[in-house]
């Protein structure tokens, strides 16, 4: 997930806050954690914890420090080349597959690199109180961590659940069933406003408000349950070819998918790996960890068809989302008028606009409002280990 800041809309005091909450919710997430689980990367899309812990320090430092504060001390000259992200305008960076290879600098360095930086910016907040250029990176830069938090989730997940004996990690988030009786909203056909307008933060992604004109359509008020997808499962849907597209049937049996992420049969029943450990499946609960081609295939099967980002945005206000992230039938694109900001920051989203599918909503792992009916996640279409659903339309 990716970003940049557009308006500001809190005060200092309040960014203050924020500031500091945004930082003890990272280290929060990370807290059941074992110090040998802060390094694993079992594939490179799953980035360690404690590489999370430290590029959301470096931005910070990298955006906001050097730049604003010319009495600041770069804490480690190596940590931009070992944290940077994708910035290439920020300078050379560990490839993302190697992250997972640094065992140095050790967890306990890392904490203290982000108590260093983290009073850093609480120093220069309390002294360049009128300074609104600081205050938009700070709010941009909360924004960007909140991103790796619900990455952090993902990853963490990702690497407990492939443990051979399937470690708990709590009670944290888990989803809830919804409704099991089918009802659909019907929408009319018309002009209809899309994308972000008003005062507030939100992504470069979301710009400009601009019509569209979609045709008569219907939505499904719930999410595809663990009990249908099954049914797919059961029907043949992981071996019937017809119902994929090319890349996905061609990803599915590269890869040996015959069911979502962390599904196994065990005597004859569907278990999957939670953060409570290894649990039969809920058949109530909304399926997850599926990718854009397994939702697309279910679709096909239903006679269905997976609803496109302006459909739902459209729908949003009538139905509950914000369990899992939605899956559309949406390429990730500009929207009219679309423009790259200038340098590094430049970087946040347009270069990923291609090969991306546009995922809406939000998820039980996205941090207290940072959701909004216009925000446009987007993932490559083999991603499972996100926390990804399936809403139908038709």
């Amino acid at each position: 997930m990716t970003g940049r800041f557009t308006q500001a809309a809190s005060t200092n005091t309040v960014l203050l806050d924020r500031f500091k909450s945004c930082r003890l919710q990272t280290e929060k997430i990370c807290a059941p954690l074992e110090v040998e689980d802060y390094v694993p990367q079992p594939i490179p899309e799953v980035s360690p914890p404690k590489w999370h812990l430290a590029h959301s320090t470096w931005f910070f430092e990298q955006f906001l420090l050097v730049p604003f504060n010319s009495d600041y001390k770069v804490y480690d000259q190596d940590f931009a080349y070992l944290f940077n992200s994708y910035y290439n305008n920020a300078g050379d960076r560990v490839l993302r597959p190697n992250r997972g290879l640094m065992s140095r600098p050790p967890v306990i360095e890392v904490m203290a690199y982000r108590n260093y930086v983290t009073n850093a910016v609480l120093e220069l907040l309390e002294k360049e109180e009128r300074n609104s250029q600081i205050s938009e990176i700070v709010e941009l830069g909360i924004n960007h961590e909140q991103q790796h938090q619900e990455l952090l989730v993902y990853d963490i997940k990702y690497i407990l659940g492939n443990q051979p004996t399937f470690p708990k990690y709590g009670d944290s988030f888990g989803t809830k069933a919804e409704k099991t009786i089918e009802e659909w909203l019907e929408v009319s056909e018309g002009i209809k406003q899309i994308g972000f307008a008003g005062d507030g933060f939100s992504y470069d992604n979301e710009l400009g408000k601009h019509r569209v004109f979609l045709e008569p359509y219907s939505i499904s008020k719930n999410l595809v349950t663990n009990a249908e997808y099954i049914q797919f499962i059961e029907s043949g849907g992981y071996t019937n070819f017809n119902l994929w597209h090319s890349d996905g049937w061609e990803f599915i049996n590269n890869n040996d998918i015959k069911a979502p992420l962390y599904w196994y049969k065990i005597e004859g029943k569907w278990h999957h790996y939670t953060f409570n450990g290894l649990q039969a499946v809920n058949e109530n609960l909304p399926v997850q960890h599926v990718s854009y081609y397994e939702a697309f295939a279910f679709a096909e099967w239903k006679g269905m068809r997976l609803p496109t980002e302006f459909e739902w945005e459209v729908a949003a206000d009538q139905f509950s989302w914000g369990q899992l992230w939605e899956w559309t039938s949406s390429a990730y694109l500009p929207y009219p008028g679309f423009q790259k900001a200038p340098g590094a920051l430049g970087e946040y989203n347009g270069k990923f606009m291609v090969n991306q599918q546009v995922l809406r909503g939000a998820s039980v792992a996205t941090a207290c409002n940072h959701s909004r009916k216009t925000y446009r996640n987007f993932f490559a279409p083999p991603s499972q280990w996100i926390f990804s659903g399936i809403r139908l339309a038709k």
